[in-house]
């Protein structure tokens, strides 16, 4: 049973709900998993195939999870029961949002490995490690460091902490104050690394391969691995913008925000492939080289140029401030979640949900080595986590939303709610009602299948 033992947190500004939806869209997606995937994908065919599936499958979904929780003004469950109860429906809805907070749970226990990894390299890339270094010596000193049980477990601890801190001040002097200083720092070094590109040779390279149309790679799997990363990359499915959503005031227009926060999300991801691909290019090395693109090949890079250490530890930073922005938004919603249905207040709310969050990472960061021969189902338990939370809990969490707004809720005063005239509210119902959720359900069959 809920315990009602405050007024509800609002953000303070839409300025600040839109850099911290901003900021939990921006995330390892965009600067890390988005340009492999352009590598691995086709280059510039990725990209098209990207824009065109984040309108129409990222975008209403998003404007539908806001829009429920702005609705239920409360954690991801107990929004799911209030709307559905005032709808007239079922209260299995319920369902849903606890898998989007379970999804969102498990996705930052090894999340906050990879943001280790980050941070650790920032040490790294400043102390000059990487100079001179060749390929083999870089991928031993990635090696190295995923044997390591320790060094992964402080880099962890460490992670977990940063983002335990900043959720557990509150929403707006913590999770909006820290998107406030954050994401223009991101700005800023992006701005840097691309600008430190255009004068070193490579960009060129790096503006055909990402724009230049080459429709003869548009295959099926890279329309798939496209619509699947649009739908990720948004932060979607994860209880994270429902929850985000509960802090909103009636007077912030859903459309609009949506736009730019799927404007901002976009620029930031085509930018980080502007910061990353000119270096690969430059430098002799293979775009399509996979997750491996940034803690192997690009280090190499780094080690052979004259700016490299600065460059460099800039290039992780930038990684890291993403990683945190990201991560946050991962933990309000358990935190959400514990502080509204528990008698805990905000702080121990946070200090439990982290702690146990932490203890799942320590298990996921032990299946690269002390626990490497321990499988689920063929799987790692880094690995596992990954598969259960992308294949399985988010596209059902995202699927059942944008379903509910759909389908289920009174369609007449969701008009109303987004002002849309009667042209355009036929071409949202289209889009809502029929074509996201179908891309969503051929994403997970095939991704079931795969």
């Amino acid at each position: 049973m809920a315990i009602n033992k405050q007024e509800h947190a609002q953000w303070s500004s839409s300025f600040g709900f839109v850099l911290a939806a901003v900021g939990s869209a921006v995330g390892l997606g965009n600067i890390w998993k988005f340009p492999y995937m352009v590598g691995e994908s086709g280059g510039s065919a990725f990209v098209i195939a990207y824009l065109f599936c984040i309108a129409l499958v990222g975008f209403p979904i998003l404007v539908a999870e806001w829009l429920i929780g702005r609705r239920g003004q409360k954690n991801p469950v107990n929004t799911f029961a209030d709307v559905a109860a005032s709808e007239g429906k079922s209260r299995s809805w319920t369902i849903v949002g606890a898998t989007g907070i379970l999804g969102g749970f498990l996705i930052l226990s090894f999340y906050s490995v990879i943001g280790g990894w980050a941070l650790n390299y920032i040490t790294k890339v400043a102390s000059g490690s990487f100079t001179g270094q060749d390929s083999d010596s870089v991928a031993a000193t990635f090696d190295a460091m995923l044997a390591s049980a320790g060094t992964l477990t402080i880099w962890h601890t460490v992670f977990m902490i940063l983002t335990a801190v900043i959720v557990g001040i509150g929403v707006t002097s913590g999770i909006e104050k820290a998107a406030k200083i954050l994401m223009p720092l991101l700005g800023v070094i992006l701005f840097v690394i691309v600008g430190y590109n255009i004068m070193n040779g490579g960009f060129g390279e790096a503006v055909a391969y990402l724009f230049t149309p080459d429709m003869s790679k548009l295959t099926a799997d890279v329309m798939l691995a496209a619509l699947g990363h649009a739908f990720f990359t948004l932060s979607i499915g994860m209880g994270i913008m429902v929850a985000y959503g509960s802090y909103l005031g009636r007077e912030v227009n859903l459309l609009k925000t949506a736009r730019t926060v799927v404007i901002l999300d976009t620029v930031i991801a085509l930018a980080a492939g502007l910061a990353i691909f000119p270096i690969i290019f430059s430098n002799g090395l293979d775009p399509a080289s996979g997750p491996g693109l940034i803690f192997v090949s690009l280090p190499i890079a780094f080690g052979s140029m004259s700016a490299g250490i600065i460059i460099g530890a800039l290039f992780f930073l930038l990684i890291t401030f993403a990683a945190v922005t990201s991560s946050i938004s991962l933990l309000e919603p358990t935190v959400e979640l514990l502080e509204e249905r528990t008698s805990m207040s905000r702080t121990v709310s946070t200090i439990v949900a982290s702690t146990v969050i932490w203890l799942l990472g320590i298990a996921a960061l032990l299946s690269f080595n002390l626990w490497s021969e321990f499988t689920i189902m063929g799987n790692g338990i880094f690995d596992a986590l990954d598969k259960i939370t992308s294949k399985l809990l988010l596209p059902l969490t995202g699927l059942a939303a944008i379903v509910f707004v759909g389908w289920k809720m009174d369609q007449r005063s969701i008009q109303q709610e987004l002002g849309l005239s009667n042209a355009t509210w036929q071409l949202w119902q289209i889009v809502a009602k029929f074509i996201a959720p179908i891309a969503v359900i051929v994403v997970f069959v095939t991704s079931l299948m795969g």
